[in-house]
């Protein structure tokens, strides 16, 4: 199985926090769209002929796309690709964009799953981050896309954005679950330097949230989750059992997948594809039939060090003996005392030869992968 990623780089505007590749000038996005389909064409080898079991429409914002740039893309990868009759078509959207009309256009083009961001029910923080929409489209969308049939629906909230206190964030997560999603992504606020927000925080214009602030957040944020019947099947996923995103759900078990547009990843087993992030370059490079990318060839310890990165985050754990066998490293010979450490400190826990990282364990799970990299 397989999966098909296209990055549709473009928004209404720029988020303050955002460093994803985009643009708001919409002068060449029909070229743009129309390249991306030509790109599929002339990759249309790279998955070898794999059952297409996902397909994701991510940004970007790829609810600007029309009815028929939609329609194109599916089209394309249908004539192109052998995509399975129950395949998962994500699409993400702003809620400003979700008109009762626009969603009916979606249903009808077979998107079956939506990808909201509303980020938060907070009218003043939606403001700071320059979101294009407001608090009660936030409330609105959900409910329409509901009316409209949508019954795969996942948003996105944001967590640590700078408050007195949490009484926002708790009264953000009440709101959430009175909607009836059957999954959300929830994200800390990264301060990245080429953002509005990174440039504010360097002048002393804006100050972030601390770690401590921030990781009671996260806490929180685990507790109200598992009350509701949420489970944490990922560090920043939750979802009703049986709605875990399976095209997020394949990244992190390995499965190849093939990214397009301006700035898309692709990833085959033994390297990983990095396309240019900029709308011009690649238009230009695709109407002379060439993909303008970079190739990584993975080593056996970049395939390890994959491997540790993505599972340790999941509810699946990372299987040691599989890392052994497969990519000849033995973590447990090599970092013993650590990983001893580890569960000592309650941090993580070996079963059935299965290293999974506790509650307190993944708020350092940047460190403690990077602590178990092989060299």
């Amino acid at each position: 199985m397989s999966g098909i990623y296209l990055h549709i780089p473009f928004c209404k505007q720029a988020c303050h926090y955002c460093d994803f590749h985009f643009s708001t000038s919409m002068g060449h996005k029909a070229a743009t769209i129309e390249a991306i389909a030509r790109e599929l064409e002339l990759r249309q080898e790279y998955l070898q002929g794999q059952t297409v079991r996902t397909i994701y429409f991510g940004g970007g914002t790829p609810s600007l796309l029309t009815q028929q740039e939609l329609e194109l893309l599916l089209q394309t990868i249908k004539r192109l690709f052998i995509v399975s009759g129950e395949a998962e078509i994500t699409l993400e959207a702003n809620p400003d964009d979700l008109s009762p009309e626009k969603l009916q256009e979606l249903k009808a083009a077979g998107i079956n799953r939506l990808s909201i961001g509303l980020q938060s029910f907070h009218e003043p923080h939606l403001r700071m981050m320059n979101r294009a929409h407001n608090a009660t489209e936030s409330l609105q969308c959900v409910r329409d896309a509901q009316a409209a049939g949508f019954d795969n629906i996942t948003v996105d909230l944001i967590y640590g954005i700078p408050a007195p206190d949490h009484t926002i964030w708790q009264q953000d997560l009440q709101t959430l679950f009175s909607l009836n999603v059957q999954h959300v992504s929830c994200y800390a606020l990264t301060i990245e330097p080429d953002t509005a927000l990174g440039r504010w925080s360097k002048k002393g214009k804006f100050k972030p949230s601390g770690d401590e602030f921030t990781a009671r957040q996260f806490e929180i944020l685990l507790e109200q989750m598992a009350q509701h019947g949420f489970v944490q099947y990922e560090i920043s996923n939750f979802s009703q059992p049986g709605h875990e995103s399976k095209h997020n759900s394949n990244y992190w078990r390995g499965v190849h997948y093939l990214g397009v547009g301006p700035s898309a990843h692709s990833f085959n087993g033994h390297s990983r594809q990095y396309n240019v992030a900029n709308n011009r370059k690649y238009t230009e490079a695709i109407s002379q039939g060439t993909v303008p990318a970079d190739v990584e060839e993975l080593t056996l310890a970049d395939q390890a060090n994959d491997y540790l990165l993505t599972t340790l985050r999941t509810i699946w754990g990372c299987d040691l003996t599989l890392l052994r066998d497969k990519y000849t490293y033995d973590v447990q010979a090599t970092h013993a005392a650590y990983l001893q450490e580890l569960q000592q400190k309650e941090l993580a826990s070996i079963k059935g030869g299965i290293l999974y990282l506790t509650d307190k364990g993944k708020l350092l799970a940047d460190q403690i992968t990077l602590d178990l990299f092989a060299e």
